[in-house]
């Protein structure tokens, strides 16, 4: 009897150190994907559980590199983001990034992995703020670029701005990169008016939407 209570006993804690011992598997990150700005490339995923414990690494790589490297600042880390535009900055390259998910002590998930990123076609880029300033001669209108496209791509872009009459009509002015600045003189006195401005890269054929209007009345 006393042989076979310690045969149980041992089989038990058998059974219990097998137990600890299976790795819990963890499901990888989904919908991993770029999310580019005015070439503010930031990589975005969602997690597949709702467990708030779990830490991601990131790693990228160029396209036609066999290496992958981690990104500093995106190594254990529990948000859903990560920035990497100062290693993605080159716009002659395509990019790739993955990320997988971990718990402590070692469990990990599979690399879930980005689709290719060009950051020259792939970012989108943001309308112009427009200031308007009425004077006696007419409205004066400066263009004010996202500051980030604007340190990017500073000598190439071109802007324009549309002017909506109250008939319905509407002119379009193009302003570049070196004024910034248009004044609109040939405007009915005591009238209001509404513009909207948009960036352009024309080396590029890419271009913004149009900002939200933006309405003053004449002297």
């Amino acid at each position: 009897m006393t042989c076979l209570l310690l045969g149980a006993s041992l089989l038990g804690s058998l059974s219990v150190g097998l137990t600890e011992q299976v790795p819990v598997f963890l499901a990888p990150p989904v919908k991993v994907r770029f999310d580019s700005v005015d070439y503010k490339n930031v990589l975005h995923w969602t997690s597949p559980s709702n467990n708030t414990s779990v830490q991601y690494d990131v790693q990228w790589k160029i396209y036609g590199e066999t290496q992958w490297l981690d990104v500093e600042g995106c190594q254990g880390i529990h948000k859903h983001r990560c920035d990497l535009s100062s290693l993605t900055s080159d716009l002659r390259e395509w990019y790739y990034a993955r990320v997988h998910a971990c718990s402590l002590p070692s469990s990990r998930s599979a690399w879930a992995l980005s689709p290719r990123f060009s950051p020259r076609w792939n970012t989108k880029i943001s309308a112009p703020a427009l200031r308007l300033n009425v004077t006696e001669k007419g409205i004066v209108v400066r263009v004010k670029p996202p500051r980030s496209l604007a340190q990017k791509m500073q000598n190439i872009l071109c802007y324009k701005v549309y002017l909506m009459h109250t008939s319905g009509e509407e002119e379009v002015f193009e302003i570049d990169s070196s004024s910034k600045q248009l004044i609109l003189n040939e405007l009915n006195h005591e009238t209001m008016y509404c513009l909207q401005g948009q960036t352009l890269i024309p080396l590029q054929g890419k271009s913004s939407e149009r900002s939200f209007p933006r309405c003053a009345t004449t002297l």
